[in-house]
């Protein structure tokens, strides 16, 4: 059975595991090895267990493993064309890399790109598909869903989706106005309540795994995102029509199984 590890999820650092408990890809590697290493091993996983890494966008909180996972662990680096030109130009690849393709397939995935709207010349996300059909999606750093988002994400059985703020603590937080106005514009990132919106059209096609993931530690808290998506989903049972979790900022264990 396939699984969703988040194992590191906010503004500080982000990385997700997914597979099985013997191989599996991360999206992204934001945090440093020796955590990396911690927070496997709190899941009954190893390093060798990665295969690959897919990342995102090339900001610091998606990106500053790398170099120290690529130089201990023979895994290659998945990147669109842009991204994976800064990540070599600045020495987060010390090892194998592969130019993105739209479809990839390794160690029984497909994993399928689709772009997101971010502040970053190439920012996507990623629906990843097992041999037995299910599929699961990770999309977090876009500042709304774009109708690619929508079409690339119905239909999955677990989606990773991004809550990064609640309106009113950024609008009223200690924020400078340009960095709010960056985070609340197209290009910035997804609010609780956007995420409550798409998280009941995903739901109502079929998905049956939520998790709430990069919240903001300074503009969010995971009971007011939680609660805030939940008042979206009023007319789906809890734990009956759809599971929902918050993802942690740091993994104690734990997985999400589909």
């Amino acid at each position: 059975m396939a699984r969703i590890y988040p194992l590191f999820s906010s503004s500080k650092g982000n990385c997700t595991y997914i597979g099985t408990k013997e191989q599996g890809i991360l999206i992204d590697d934001g945090v440093s090895y020796s955590r990396l290493c911690k927070a496997l091993e709190l899941n009954g996983l190893s390093p060798e267990c990665i295969k690959a890494v897919f990342i995102t966008h090339e900001h610091s909180d998606h990106t500053k493993g790398l170099a120290m996972l690529t130089k201990k662990q023979p895994v290659t680096v998945y990147a669109q064309a842009y991204t994976l030109e800064v990540l070599l130009d600045s020495g987060c690849i010390k090892g194998d890399y592969e130019e993105l393709k739209d479809n990839t397939d390794i160690y029984g995935m497909n994993i399928r790109c689709f772009p997101t709207d971010h502040d970053t010349r190439e920012s996507c996300g990623y629906r990843i598909t097992f041999e037995d059909g299910k599929s699961c999606a990770v999309c977090t750093d876009l500042g709304h869903v774009t109708d690619i988002v929508e079409e690339s994400l119905l239909g999955t059985d677990a989606v990773l989706l991004e809550a990064n703020y609640d309106v009113e603590m950024l609008r009223n937080g200690p924020y400078a106005y340009y960095l709010k106005t960056r985070i609340f514009s197209n290009s910035g990132h997804l609010s609780n309540d956007d995420c409550g919106k798409f998280a009941a059209k995903l739901i109502e096609n079929g998905t049956t795994r939520l998790i709430l993931g990069h919240l903001s530690q300074e503009n969010n808290t995971p009971s007011v995102a939680e609660e805030t998506v939940l008042k979206y989903l009023d007319g789906y049972v809890r734990n009956a029509d759809y599971m929902l979790s918050v993802a942690p900022v740091e993994t104690s264990g734990g997985f999400v199984a589909f």
